[in-house]
């Protein structure tokens, strides 16, 4: 009885080794995909702030020349 315990307990652990490997195998491909998937969404933002900044720089030009036709009238 004694040796079928040992073995199962052999199995156990040998078991518990391969599923900390292979999560912590998972674990480094997740935050590889999370840090691509970071950085992507980093530069899309970076793209619509400049986007966004070329907009209101258009717009109070616009303004300001609205403005500006408006009060020579």
């Amino acid at each position: 009885m004694n040796w079928f315990n040992q073995v199962d307990a052999t199995y156990r652990n040998d078991l518990r080794e391969l599923n900390e490997l292979n999560f912590a195998r998972f674990e480094a491909k997740l935050e590889a995909g999370l840090a691509k998937l970071e950085g992507g969404l980093l530069a899309r933002i970076g793209m619509a702030e400049g986007r966004l900044a070329r907009l209101t720089l258009t717009l109070w030009v616009a303004t300001l020349g609205t403005l500006i036709a408006l009060l020579k009238l």
